[in-house]
């Protein structure tokens, strides 16, 4: 029987790759930024930092903030049929803008 080789960040090549503008210093605000309990997020990752870096099967998917661990973040989010929970640091995280409720009248 063969042996998978390689962890995590296996065959992520191009899926953690930095745009050639995005290089450089990191943020100081999007690394110290603060969520509150019941906010949506999007999962972006920052490959250049990898503490609290969630698996590349959640990049790009949406969950909430469940509520905090130490420096990261409890996000929860739907995976398939399963309600996963994530422990994200806070510079993968991005805000969704609030979008505006259309009532139909």
């Amino acid at each position: 029987m063969t042996r998978r080789i390689g962890g995590m960040r296996r065959k992520s090549r191009y899926k953690f790759k930095k745009e050639r503008r995005a290089k450089g210093k990191i943020s100081l605000k999007k690394y110290f930024q603060t969520f509150t309990k019941g906010e949506k997020v999007y999962l972006g990752v920052e490959p250049a930092v990898q503490k609290g870096m969630y698996h590349p099967r959640f990049l790009g998917k949406v969950g909430v903030i469940e509520g905090k661990q130490g420096k990261c973040y409890e996000v929860s989010l739907k995976d398939i049929n399963k309600l996963k929970k994530l422990i994200v640091h806070p510079i993968h995280l991005v805000k969704v803008p609030n979008q505006v409720e259309v009532k139909n009248e």
